[in-house]
Parts: structure tokens; C-alpha cells; sequence
């Protein structure tokens, strides 16, 4: 399983969390298996809101999950259309993502709680 979380810097699990995932600077991606983190460069973090494309930066990625503080319904359908489910989370940083996801303390986002503008939390 591998998880991909939006992040605003690239210090692996001390990397603090974007707060929405078509804007983030970076991916980090965590595999639980190997317990090794690697970061991916977003080249389409700075959009006009509704044209981002993240997905094309984490396709050869095989990631399983998707973990965020918010991400708009289109990223939401686009994701969940290619077996991706995505879960919500309020920790600062991939760390406590990391954490909470293990323990299972993370709720899945679904079209009714995605949201609905860059401004929604």
C-alpha cells in the first residue's frame, strides 16, 4: 500500500501538509512495507482553480491511497475512477499522517465532503 500525501516541503516524514491536494508543491509518498518515503515535484501546483492535473506527476507511482487535509470533486472522481481512495486527515505532518493512517483513524472522503473551492478549510 502506498500512500501519497500532498506536502509543502520535501524532508520525507517531518514534511508538513499542503492544504489541498492539486496545489501542493510535493508529493510524498510512503510504502509501509519498506518504511521508505520518496518525494515527487508537483510541475502543476500553481493552476487556475478546476485545471489542475497532479495525477500526471503520480502516475508511475503506483500509489493506493491518497491522504489530505481537502481536494476538489473532479480530483475526487478521477481518483476513486482509478481504484484510489482518499482520506481526509487535519495532522501537520506526513509523520502524524502516517501514523493516524495505521491506526485507522482516518475518515474517506467522498463527493458530499470533498471540497468545493480552494477556500473550504
Amino acid at each position: 500500500m502506498r500512500i501519497c500525501i500532498p506536502t509543502i516541503d520535501d524532508r520525507g516524514q517531518h514534511a508538513e501538509l499542503c492544504e489541498h491536494f492539486g496545489s501542493a508543491p510535493y508529493f510524498t509518498i510512503y510504502d509501509p512495507e519498506t518504511d521508505a518515503y520518496e518525494t515527487v515535484n508537483n510541475a502543476d501546483h500553481d493552476h487556475e482553480h478546476g485545471t489542475c492535473h497532479p495525477m500526471d506527476n503520480l502516475k508511475s507511482k503506483g500509489i493506493d491511497c491518497v491522504v489530505c487535509r481537502g481536494l476538489g470533486r473532479r480530483a475526487l472522481e478521477k481518483l476513486n475512477s482509478s481504484g484510489i481512495k482518499v482520506f481526509r486527515t487535519d495532522g501537520p505532518t506526513v509523520g502524524d499522517v502516517v501514523e493516524n493512517f495505521s491506526a485507522k483513524k482516518l475518515s474517506e472522503i467522498d463527493a458530499e465532503n470533498a471540497c468545493q473551492n480552494h477556500k473550504c478549510h
